[in-house]
């Protein structure tokens, strides 16, 4: 994983990094052991990340520690190429998840991690941590609209599982 464009890998586990923009934002999505599944299955095909409008091409299907991620995010005649790596991945009955780091090419060096829980209270809860910094000299100029863009995304991310096909939200 040497080619990991930040030195601080699995960090999203436990205290964020310092000199890096901390996210950390999470939703309930829905209630009871069949909507943990539905979600972590879509969780791991990629779906969230296609669901919130990117192309996503994945070295495997389920992704795994390893995995290579590979998005495309078109904003008008803009295409970002964003190329990840899973850096972390489990399934336990009661919670899930995974972490991908950026590689070469990324908008942005660090690191942004995924997680289903399903609570005691029956709620699936979906949580995503990252940090992150600029990583190539657009986002260095424009950082105002590249935190607003990163924002605006992990919004979509955690609403994808409320997207048509998932009957999670009563």
């Amino acid at each position: 994983m040497s080619d990991l464009t930040y030195d601080e890998m699995g960090a999203t586990g436990g205290d964020l990094p310092a000199g890096y923009h901390h996210t950390r934002m999470k939703r309930v999505v829905g209630h009871g052991r069949a909507d943990f599944e539905r979600a972590a299955d879509l969780l791991f095909a990629g779906e969230v990340q296609r669901r919130a409008g990117a192309e996503v091409r994945m070295s495997e299907d389920p992704l795994r520690e390893g995995t290579r991620v590979e998005m495309r995010v078109r904003l008008g005649p803009l295409v970002f190429r964003i190329p990840c790596l899973v850096v972390y991945a489990a399934r336990t009955p009661d919670a899930c998840g995974f972490a991908y780091g950026t590689l070469p090419g990324h908008p942005e060096r660090g690191e942004e991690r995924f997680e289903l829980r399903l609570a005691p209270s029956g709620d699936v809860v979906f949580t995503i941590i990252a940090f992150s910094r600029p990583g190539r000299w657009f986002t260095r100029l424009g950082r105002p609209a590249a935190r607003r863009f990163q924002a605006w995304m992990t919004r979509r991310y955690l609403a994808a599982l409320d997207a048509p096909g998932f009957s999670g939200r009563a």
